[in-house]
């Protein structure tokens, strides 16, 4: 029996946006969707020709730095720091602040319960 490895020499899975009207986050959920799917099989996945408001979402939902997303060819390479996927003032890989939770904040009880 003769198994398939799956190496980087995997060509990505290439997913243009040229066409999208109005982004909304159903189309985000789908991307990562897609993402998650592409990574499951060892397939990288690239967005061609995102618009400028589907890249807001992205960085609005957190994704921008999970989905590499193909610069413009009218945008300069150095607006993005050199790196593919990345909005300008990103910061990948922080993670979100930790909640504390509130002192002095009881549960309320059902007042046909017996008192323990």
């Amino acid at each position: 029996m003769k198994t398939e490895t799956r190496t980087s020499a995997t060509r990505p899975l290439i997913c243009d946006l040229g066409a999208l009207a109005a982004p909304d986050l159903a189309v985000v959920d789908a991307l990562a969707r897609l993402r998650r799917a592409a990574a499951r099989h060892g397939v990288r996945l690239v967005l061609r020709n995102a618009s400028g408001p589907l890249r807001e979402l992205l960085a609005f939902s957190g994704l921008a730095a999970v989905l590499l997303v193909e610069p413009d060819e009218q945008e300069d390479s150095g607006a993005c720091g050199g790196e593919v996927g990345l909005l300008p003032g990103l910061q990948p890989g922080r993670q979100p602040e930790q909640r504390e939770e509130h002192l002095g904040v009881e549960e309320v009880g059902d007042p046909g319960d017996p008192a323990r």
